[in-house]
């Protein structure tokens, strides 16, 4: 019985050895666990620039619609009945063409009144005439007083008086009746008609609108720090809705004081339309190009970004991304680059895109092509197979 002890236990002791013999074999031929590698954000170089010195003229632009200052409104000038208007909206006319005619009985029956009374005068001026030069015979002979010819003098004057009061009011009537007819006062086209015959009208009342389309101007704001740059005769570019290409324009006067309320200074463009292209109106936009005599550093508007309301940019230093804060300054919308003011170097390497998911202190390299990053990771994949 004790043979069988000690032999089984040498063979649980050989069978134990066998096992640990075994399991160290096995852990040596395995490999030490590896430290997990951070990859490498790489950017073909299209996608990375440098600031450039350029310049970036200054782009002054308001809006609103085309007015055309040569428009005037015909007005009656008298009391009357309107008998016809021989024009209609859309209608070209002439200075000086006859537009219609009111019934003026009322005024003619004035015009022969006021005759009447001047021809009256004559008569009286005539009558005073012959009484003083037969009181100034009477006097010489002495058969009357001084007094009586100082009499028949005042009535003379009196009478001269009250010939040059009728003649006034003759005078008045008559102009009244020729400023009563119905006539074009300026060359343009009729905008709207604001009386039908048969219509009775009173004094001052609207009937017609002429607008002369040969000249439109265009009025808008800026504001206060800006105006000091603009000059009157200074070219501008107005974009009018329905046209594809800008319109010349010129600053035609700048207003000397700011309007109430606001920090803006009313300017007024004048635009030539001498063939009547553009109409009263039609909504324009006005850009004023302010040349700019320095060079700023400038990235592209796609390459900034903004957190908790600061503006900032991604770049490439030291092999890791960096992000940095920067203040702009002027924008350039046509060409699509800002000025940067602080916060980069000419020497700097900025993203010129946003990019999502981007980690400050991440790793970053600049590749010459995608291309080539493709075929790389390719081949390396080959490679562990």
């Amino acid at each position: 019985m004790r043979k069988q002890w000690v032999v089984g236990g040498v063979a649980v002791l050989a069978l134990a050895g066998g096992g640990a013999a075994f399991w160290a074999s096995k852990n040596a031929g395995a490999k030490p666990a590896t430290a997990k590698v951070e990859p490498t954000l790489e950017f073909v170089a299209s996608e990375v620039l440098k600031p450039m010195r350029v310049s970036m003229p200054a782009m002054v632009e308001f809006s609103g619609p085309l007015v055309a200052p040569g428009t005037v409104i015909v007005r009656s000038k008298s009391a009357g009945t309107l008998l016809s208007l021989a024009v209609g909206e859309g209608s070209r006319v002439r200075a000086g063409q006859a537009l219609g005619q009111i019934d003026l009985d009322d005024l003619r029956h004035r015009v022969a009144e006021r005759n009447a009374s001047v021809a009256s005068a004559k008569a009286q001026l005539e009558q005073a005439e012959r009484q003083y030069k037969a009181s100034q015979g009477l006097a010489d002979q002495q058969f009357i007083a001084a007094t009586a010819l100082d009499t028949s003098r005042a009535a003379l004057e009196a009478a001269r008086a009250q010939l040059a009061v009728n003649q006034a009011q003759l005078e008045t009537s008559q102009s009244a009746l020729r400023q009563a007819a119905l006539v074009a006062p300026i060359s343009g086209v009729v905008a709207k008609r604001h009386a039908l015959p048969g219509e009775k009208l009173t004094a001052e009342q609207q009937l017609l609108s002429i607008v002369d389309l040969s000249k439109l101007e265009l009025a808008g704001l800026v504001g206060t720090h800006e105006v000091s740059k603009l000059k009157a005769g200074m070219p501008v570019q107005v974009r009018i809705e329905g046209v594809e290409r800008p319109v010349e324009a010129r600053i035609a006067r700048i207003a000397p004081a700011a309007e109430p309320g606001t920090r803006s200074i009313g300017v007024t463009l004048e635009l030539a339309n001498p063939k009547e292209e553009f109409r009263a109106g039609q909504y324009a936009v006005a850009r004023v190009e302010l040349p700019d005599e320095a060079e700023r550093l400038a990235v592209p508007i796609a390459a900034l970004s903004s957190t908790s309301g600061q503006e900032q940019v991604w770049m490439i230093e030291n092999g890791a991304l960096v992000r940095r804060i920067v203040t702009t300054g002027r924008r350039d919308v046509r060409e699509g680059r800002v000025e940067v003011l602080t916060g980069l170097t000419p020497q700097a390497q900025v993203l010129a895109a946003r990019f999502d998911n981007l980690r400050e202190g991440a790793k970053a390299a600049i590749v010459s092509s995608r291309a080539q990053v493709a075929s790389a990771a390719a081949s390396g994949a080959a490679t562990k197979q």
